[in-house]
């Protein structure tokens, strides 16, 4: 049986993302995960300026970032709570 609302198959890597930040946040604290996350920014900037390190700099980038907003507190917690994650 299923708990909560039905997801649509294409969000499914959003919310596995989603998850996995918050659980880093939730391990390592919120201090060490905004430091993480504003690394894994840099670090996936430097990687995008050449196209190759593109492929995996662009997902850094959009990890670090949900990494950040999930460290920041209030808007974390709201977005779970509303899209029951």
């Amino acid at each position: 049986m299923r708990r909560g609302p039905r997801i649509p198959f294409i969000w499914w890597p959003f919310r596995l993302i989603w998850r996995l930040a918050c659980i880093i946040v939730r391990l390592i604290g919120r201090v060490a995960a905004l430091v993480l996350g504003i690394v894994l920014i840099v670090v996936g900037l430097l990687l995008s300026i050449t196209i190759i390190g593109a492929i995996v700099g662009i997902p850094l980038i959009i990890i670090g970032a949900v990494l950040v907003i999930c460290a920041l507190g209030r808007r974390g917690r709201f977005l779970n709570e509303r899209l029951r994650l």
